[in-house]
Protein backbone atom coordinates (compact mmCIF):
# COMPACT_ATOMS: atom_id res chain seq x y z
CA UNK A 1 0.00 0.00 0.00
CA UNK A 2 1.75 3.03 -1.42
CA UNK A 3 -1.29 5.79 -0.70
CA UNK A 4 -2.09 6.79 2.45
CA UNK A 5 -5.73 6.26 3.82
CA UNK A 6 -8.14 8.63 3.60
CA UNK A 7 -9.58 8.45 7.29
CA UNK A 8 -11.77 10.88 6.85
CA UNK A 9 -13.23 8.65 4.51
CA UNK A 10 -12.97 5.36 6.31
CA UNK A 11 -13.41 6.47 9.43
CA UNK A 12 -16.18 8.22 10.52
CA UNK A 13 -17.62 6.71 13.57
CA UNK A 14 -17.08 6.77 16.89
CA UNK A 15 -19.34 5.01 19.68
CA UNK A 16 -17.09 6.48 22.86
CA UNK A 17 -17.29 9.93 23.64
CA UNK A 18 -16.11 11.28 26.76
CA UNK A 19 -17.67 14.54 27.69
CA UNK A 20 -15.69 15.75 30.83
CA UNK A 21 -18.22 14.57 33.25
CA UNK A 22 -20.19 11.48 31.52
CA UNK A 23 -19.28 8.88 29.15
CA UNK A 24 -21.61 8.63 26.03
CA UNK A 25 -21.76 5.03 24.32
CA UNK A 26 -23.39 4.28 21.03
CA UNK A 27 -26.15 2.50 21.98
CA UNK A 28 -25.33 -0.58 19.46
CA UNK A 29 -29.03 -2.28 20.42
CA UNK A 30 -30.61 0.36 18.53
CA UNK A 31 -28.66 0.61 14.91
CA UNK A 32 -29.38 0.73 12.32
CA UNK A 33 -32.34 2.19 12.56
CA UNK A 34 -31.33 4.95 15.35
CA UNK A 35 -28.15 6.47 16.55
CA UNK A 36 -28.48 6.95 19.79
CA UNK A 37 -26.15 7.48 22.25
CA UNK A 38 -26.54 6.42 25.97
CA UNK A 39 -25.04 8.69 28.72
CA UNK A 40 -23.68 6.68 31.43
CA UNK A 41 -22.84 8.93 34.90
CA UNK A 42 -21.83 5.68 37.09
CA UNK A 43 -19.36 3.13 36.72
CA UNK A 44 -22.51 0.86 37.36
CA UNK A 45 -24.30 1.86 34.25
CA UNK A 46 -21.30 1.77 32.52
CA UNK A 47 -20.97 -2.02 33.50
CA UNK A 48 -24.53 -2.86 32.04
CA UNK A 49 -23.94 -1.19 29.10
CA UNK A 50 -21.60 -3.69 28.57
CA UNK A 51 -23.65 -6.88 29.93
CA UNK A 52 -26.63 -6.04 28.01
CA UNK A 53 -24.66 -5.31 24.48
CA UNK A 54 -25.06 -1.39 24.25
CA UNK A 55 -21.37 -1.18 23.86
CA UNK A 56 -19.59 -4.28 22.33
CA UNK A 57 -16.50 -5.78 20.79
CA UNK A 58 -13.04 -6.48 23.02
CA UNK A 59 -11.60 -3.08 22.65
CA UNK A 60 -14.32 -0.95 22.89
CA UNK A 61 -15.59 -2.71 25.94
CA UNK A 62 -11.95 -2.21 27.68
CA UNK A 63 -12.04 1.19 26.52
CA UNK A 64 -15.88 1.61 27.52
CA UNK A 65 -14.30 -0.27 31.34
CA UNK A 66 -11.42 2.37 31.48
CA UNK A 67 -14.14 5.34 31.71
CA UNK A 68 -16.00 3.81 34.32
CA UNK A 69 -13.13 3.54 36.49
CA UNK A 70 -12.91 7.20 35.99
CA UNK A 71 -16.94 7.87 36.59
CA UNK A 72 -16.18 5.52 40.07
CA UNK A 73 -13.17 7.75 40.55
CA UNK A 74 -16.08 11.04 40.85
CA UNK A 75 -17.67 9.27 44.11
CA UNK A 76 -14.61 7.99 45.35
CA UNK A 77 -13.91 10.89 48.75
CA UNK A 78 -10.45 9.05 49.17
CA UNK A 79 -7.81 11.97 49.76
CA UNK A 80 -4.95 10.00 48.04
CA UNK A 81 -4.22 7.40 45.65
CA UNK A 82 -3.46 4.28 48.38
CA UNK A 83 -6.84 4.94 49.98
CA UNK A 84 -8.60 5.38 46.91
CA UNK A 85 -7.57 1.76 45.58
CA UNK A 86 -9.51 -0.41 48.32
CA UNK A 87 -12.58 1.88 47.66
CA UNK A 88 -12.62 1.62 43.68
CA UNK A 89 -12.40 -2.04 43.80
CA UNK A 90 -15.54 -3.56 44.63
CA UNK A 91 -16.27 -1.16 41.34
CA UNK A 92 -13.83 -2.44 39.05
CA UNK A 93 -14.99 -6.07 40.00
CA UNK A 94 -18.28 -5.22 38.82
CA UNK A 95 -16.90 -4.16 35.41
CA UNK A 96 -14.47 -7.15 35.06
CA UNK A 97 -17.97 -9.43 35.70
CA UNK A 98 -19.78 -7.61 33.00
CA UNK A 99 -18.09 -9.80 29.95
CA UNK A 100 -16.23 -12.96 31.15
CA UNK A 101 -14.82 -13.94 27.95
CA UNK A 102 -13.07 -10.37 26.39
CA UNK A 103 -9.70 -10.30 27.53
CA UNK A 104 -9.64 -6.76 26.72
CA UNK A 105 -11.56 -5.54 29.82
CA UNK A 106 -9.33 -7.47 32.23
CA UNK A 107 -5.99 -5.71 30.54
CA UNK A 108 -7.87 -2.28 30.57
CA UNK A 109 -8.49 -2.10 34.21
CA UNK A 110 -5.37 -3.70 34.91
CA UNK A 111 -3.79 -0.61 33.40
CA UNK A 112 -5.98 1.62 35.46
CA UNK A 113 -4.86 -0.11 38.77
CA UNK A 114 -1.10 0.29 37.79
CA UNK A 115 -2.20 3.89 37.19
CA UNK A 116 -3.24 4.20 40.68
CA UNK A 117 -0.13 2.67 42.21
CA UNK A 118 1.66 4.70 39.78
CA UNK A 119 0.00 7.66 41.75
CA UNK A 120 0.14 6.99 45.12
CA UNK A 121 4.03 6.60 44.69
CA UNK A 122 4.18 10.19 44.26
CA UNK A 123 4.90 10.82 40.71
CA UNK A 124 2.91 14.89 40.59
CA UNK A 125 -0.48 13.83 39.12
CA UNK A 126 -3.77 14.52 41.40
CA UNK A 127 -5.03 10.61 41.66
CA UNK A 128 -7.80 11.13 39.48
CA UNK A 129 -6.35 13.26 36.50
CA UNK A 130 -4.33 10.18 36.42
CA UNK A 131 -7.17 7.93 35.98
CA UNK A 132 -8.37 9.92 33.15
CA UNK A 133 -4.92 10.37 31.43
CA UNK A 134 -4.77 6.31 31.87
CA UNK A 135 -8.43 5.40 30.27
CA UNK A 136 -7.46 8.46 27.22
CA UNK A 137 -3.95 6.88 26.28
CA UNK A 138 -6.12 3.33 26.09
CA UNK A 139 -8.50 4.97 23.81
CA UNK A 140 -5.83 6.81 21.77
CA UNK A 141 -3.69 3.85 21.62
CA UNK A 142 -6.32 1.42 20.36
CA UNK A 143 -7.12 3.90 17.01
CA UNK A 144 -3.05 4.28 16.51
CA UNK A 145 -3.23 0.16 16.90
CA UNK A 146 -6.23 -0.25 14.66
CA UNK A 147 -5.12 1.94 11.87
CA UNK A 148 -1.28 0.02 11.79
CA UNK A 149 -3.32 -3.23 12.02
CA UNK A 150 -5.29 -2.69 8.82
CA UNK A 151 -2.37 -1.73 6.75
CA UNK A 152 -0.90 -5.02 8.06
CA UNK A 153 -3.28 -6.99 7.33
CA UNK A 154 -4.25 -5.29 4.04
CA UNK A 155 -0.49 -6.48 3.11
CA UNK A 156 -1.35 -9.72 2.99
CA UNK A 157 -4.23 -9.97 0.59
CA UNK A 158 -3.74 -9.84 -3.01
CA UNK A 159 -5.03 -7.42 -5.48
CA UNK A 160 -8.43 -8.86 -6.59
CA UNK A 161 -9.60 -10.85 -3.31
CA UNK A 162 -12.84 -11.56 -1.94
CA UNK A 163 -12.84 -11.16 1.47
CA UNK A 164 -15.39 -12.94 4.50
CA UNK A 165 -15.93 -11.22 7.22
CA UNK A 166 -17.77 -12.39 10.46
CA UNK A 167 -19.58 -10.45 13.87
CA UNK A 168 -18.79 -6.48 14.05
CA UNK A 169 -14.96 -5.72 14.03
CA UNK A 170 -15.45 -2.01 13.08
CA UNK A 171 -15.40 1.53 14.53
CA UNK A 172 -18.30 0.44 16.11
CA UNK A 173 -16.42 -2.53 18.50
CA UNK A 174 -13.34 -0.12 19.20
CA UNK A 175 -12.11 3.35 19.03
CA UNK A 176 -12.12 3.58 15.52
CA UNK A 177 -11.21 2.21 11.94
CA UNK A 178 -11.49 -1.79 13.49
CA UNK A 179 -9.56 -4.67 13.68
CA UNK A 180 -10.72 -6.89 10.89
CA UNK A 181 -12.86 -4.00 9.16
CA UNK A 182 -10.04 -2.00 9.55
CA UNK A 183 -7.98 -4.28 7.26
CA UNK A 184 -11.13 -4.56 5.31
CA UNK A 185 -10.98 -0.43 5.14
CA UNK A 186 -7.16 -0.54 4.43
CA UNK A 187 -7.53 -3.04 1.37
CA UNK A 188 -10.77 -1.27 -0.03
CA UNK A 189 -8.68 1.67 -0.09
CA UNK A 190 -5.60 0.36 -1.42
CA UNK A 191 -8.05 -1.41 -4.26
CA UNK A 192 -6.79 -4.91 -3.24
CA UNK A 193 -10.11 -5.85 -1.99
CA UNK A 194 -12.59 -6.10 -4.72
CA UNK A 195 -15.48 -8.26 -3.03
CA UNK A 196 -16.47 -7.56 0.48
CA UNK A 197 -18.58 -10.26 2.11
CA UNK A 198 -20.64 -10.37 5.99
CA UNK A 199 -22.46 -12.81 7.56
CA UNK A 200 -25.52 -11.91 9.60
CA UNK A 201 -24.26 -13.19 12.98
CA UNK A 202 -27.30 -14.83 14.75
CA UNK A 203 -28.59 -14.41 17.38
CA UNK A 204 -27.40 -10.45 17.45
CA UNK A 205 -27.62 -10.03 13.91
CA UNK A 206 -23.78 -8.00 14.71
CA UNK A 207 -22.70 -8.51 11.01
CA UNK A 208 -26.69 -7.62 9.45
CA UNK A 209 -26.78 -4.52 11.70
CA UNK A 210 -24.00 -3.42 12.25
CA UNK A 211 -21.19 -4.42 10.12
CA UNK A 212 -23.46 -3.47 7.21
CA UNK A 213 -24.38 -0.17 8.39
CA UNK A 214 -20.72 0.52 8.76
CA UNK A 215 -19.49 -0.51 5.19
CA UNK A 216 -22.71 1.73 3.88
CA UNK A 217 -21.79 4.61 5.75
CA UNK A 218 -18.04 4.78 4.27
CA UNK A 219 -19.04 4.03 0.89
CA UNK A 220 -17.77 0.14 0.80
CA UNK A 221 -20.11 -1.74 -1.30
CA UNK A 222 -20.53 -5.30 0.67
CA UNK A 223 -22.60 -7.96 0.23
CA UNK A 224 -24.65 -9.97 3.27
CA UNK A 225 -24.95 -13.49 3.48
CA UNK A 226 -26.97 -15.97 6.07
CA UNK A 227 -24.65 -17.46 8.04
CA UNK A 228 -25.68 -20.97 6.47
CA UNK A 229 -24.28 -19.97 3.29
CA UNK A 230 -20.51 -19.47 3.86
CA UNK A 231 -19.52 -22.43 2.80
CA UNK A 232 -21.71 -22.58 -0.53
CA UNK A 233 -19.72 -18.75 -0.60
CA UNK A 234 -16.63 -20.16 -0.66
CA UNK A 235 -17.31 -23.23 -2.75
CA UNK A 236 -17.60 -20.68 -6.05
CA UNK A 237 -14.64 -19.15 -5.15
CA UNK A 238 -15.45 -16.09 -4.73
CA UNK A 239 -13.32 -15.31 -1.16
CA UNK A 240 -10.03 -15.70 -1.04
CA UNK A 241 -9.81 -14.74 2.70
CA UNK A 242 -11.93 -14.98 6.01
CA UNK A 243 -11.06 -11.97 7.94
CA UNK A 244 -12.62 -12.09 11.68
CA UNK A 245 -11.57 -10.58 14.75
CA UNK A 246 -11.29 -12.07 18.48
CA UNK A 247 -11.89 -11.55 22.12
CA UNK A 248 -8.87 -13.71 23.58
CA UNK A 249 -5.80 -15.33 21.76
CA UNK A 250 -4.36 -18.05 23.80
CA UNK A 251 -0.28 -18.66 24.05
CA UNK A 252 -0.32 -21.08 21.51
CA UNK A 253 -2.38 -19.17 18.87
CA UNK A 254 -5.73 -20.70 19.85
CA UNK A 255 -8.77 -18.00 19.41
CA UNK A 256 -11.87 -17.02 21.20
CA UNK A 257 -14.24 -15.22 19.02
CA UNK A 258 -17.82 -14.55 18.19
CA UNK A 259 -19.82 -17.78 17.96
CA UNK A 260 -19.38 -19.34 14.42
CA UNK A 261 -16.13 -18.29 13.93
CA UNK A 262 -14.79 -21.23 13.99
CA UNK A 263 -17.08 -23.69 11.39
CA UNK A 264 -16.11 -20.41 9.21
CA UNK A 265 -12.47 -21.59 9.65
CA UNK A 266 -13.14 -25.36 9.23
CA UNK A 267 -15.04 -24.56 5.88
CA UNK A 268 -11.84 -21.83 4.59
CA UNK A 269 -9.68 -24.72 5.26
CA UNK A 270 -11.74 -27.47 3.22
CA UNK A 271 -12.47 -25.06 0.28
CA UNK A 272 -8.44 -23.47 0.21
CA UNK A 273 -9.43 -19.67 1.48
CA UNK A 274 -7.09 -18.53 3.44
CA UNK A 275 -7.95 -17.73 7.73
CA UNK A 276 -7.12 -14.30 9.30
CA UNK A 277 -7.33 -13.43 12.75
CA UNK A 278 -7.18 -9.64 13.81
CA UNK A 279 -6.87 -8.34 17.07
CA UNK A 280 -4.80 -5.51 18.82
CA UNK A 281 -1.68 -7.10 21.18
CA UNK A 282 -4.07 -6.61 24.38
CA UNK A 283 -5.85 -9.44 23.63
CA UNK A 284 -3.31 -11.51 23.67
CA UNK A 285 -3.27 -13.50 27.05
CA UNK A 286 0.01 -15.25 26.86
CA UNK A 287 -1.15 -16.72 30.51
CA UNK A 288 -3.30 -18.87 28.95
CA UNK A 289 -1.95 -21.84 27.65
CA UNK A 290 -4.63 -23.06 24.83
CA UNK A 291 -8.18 -22.63 24.12
CA UNK A 292 -9.28 -25.23 26.12
CA UNK A 293 -9.02 -23.09 29.17
CA UNK A 294 -11.27 -19.93 27.55
CA UNK A 295 -14.27 -19.57 29.82
CA UNK A 296 -17.59 -19.59 27.04
CA UNK A 297 -19.75 -17.15 28.18
CA UNK A 298 -23.79 -18.56 27.43
CA UNK A 299 -26.06 -16.02 27.75
CA UNK A 300 -30.37 -16.19 27.52
CA UNK A 301 -31.61 -18.91 25.87
CA UNK A 302 -34.12 -16.68 25.07
CA UNK A 303 -32.17 -14.68 22.49
CA UNK A 304 -32.79 -17.48 20.17
CA UNK A 305 -36.33 -17.55 20.38
CA UNK A 306 -37.06 -13.67 18.41
CA UNK A 307 -36.00 -11.78 15.88
CA UNK A 308 -36.33 -8.24 15.75
CA UNK A 309 -38.67 -8.37 18.97
CA UNK A 310 -40.84 -10.94 17.13
CA UNK A 311 -40.85 -14.59 18.37
CA UNK A 312 -40.18 -17.31 15.77
CA UNK A 313 -40.08 -20.02 17.82
CA UNK A 314 -42.60 -22.47 19.73
CA UNK A 315 -43.11 -21.94 23.54
CA UNK A 316 -41.73 -24.73 25.10
CA UNK A 317 -38.65 -24.93 23.03
CA UNK A 318 -35.38 -25.61 24.69
CA UNK A 319 -32.20 -23.43 23.42
CA UNK A 320 -28.17 -23.81 24.37
CA UNK A 321 -26.84 -19.95 23.66
CA UNK A 322 -23.16 -19.85 23.44
CA UNK A 323 -21.60 -16.57 22.27
CA UNK A 324 -18.44 -17.52 21.58
CA UNK A 325 -16.22 -20.57 20.11
CA UNK A 326 -12.49 -21.41 19.81
CA UNK A 327 -11.35 -21.75 16.50
CA UNK A 328 -7.64 -23.67 16.98
CA UNK A 329 -4.42 -21.94 15.73
CA UNK A 330 -3.81 -25.27 13.05
CA UNK A 331 -6.80 -23.73 11.12
CA UNK A 332 -5.62 -19.83 11.42
CA UNK A 333 -3.01 -18.65 8.77
CA UNK A 334 -2.17 -15.21 10.55
CA UNK A 335 -2.57 -13.42 13.40
CA UNK A 336 -2.24 -9.92 12.87
CA UNK A 337 -1.62 -7.33 16.10
CA UNK A 338 0.01 -3.54 15.47
CA UNK A 339 3.20 -5.29 16.89
CA UNK A 340 2.83 -7.81 13.63
CA UNK A 341 2.28 -10.71 11.98
CA UNK A 342 2.17 -14.22 13.19
CA UNK A 343 1.68 -16.74 10.32
CA UNK A 344 0.46 -20.19 10.92
CA UNK A 345 0.32 -19.67 15.08
CA UNK A 346 1.80 -22.03 17.12
CA UNK A 347 3.56 -21.69 21.06
CA UNK A 348 6.91 -20.65 19.46
CA UNK A 349 5.87 -18.35 17.47
CA UNK A 350 3.74 -16.84 19.78
CA UNK A 351 6.16 -16.16 22.14
CA UNK A 352 8.66 -15.24 19.56
CA UNK A 353 6.14 -12.33 19.37
CA UNK A 354 4.77 -11.64 22.65
CA UNK A 355 7.30 -13.15 24.66
CA UNK A 356 6.71 -15.50 27.76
Amino acid sequence: MTDPIDYARYDRIRPIRWTGDALELLDQRRLPFEVEYLRCTSSDAVAEAIRTLAVRGAPAIGIAAAWGVVLAARDCDAAGASEASPRLEPALQRLNAARPTAVNLAWALARMRAALVRASAGEGMDWRAALEAEARAIETEDLAANRAMGVLGASLIAPGSGVLTHCNTGSLATAGFGTALGVIRAGVASGDIARVYAGETRPWQQGARLTAWELMQDGIAATLIADSAAAHLMKTGVVQWVVVGADRICANGDTANKIGTYQLAISARHHGAKFMVVAPSSTVDMDTASGESIEIEERDPAELFAIGGTRTVAEGVAAWNPVFDVTPHGLIDAIVTEKGIVEHPQTASMQAMFGR
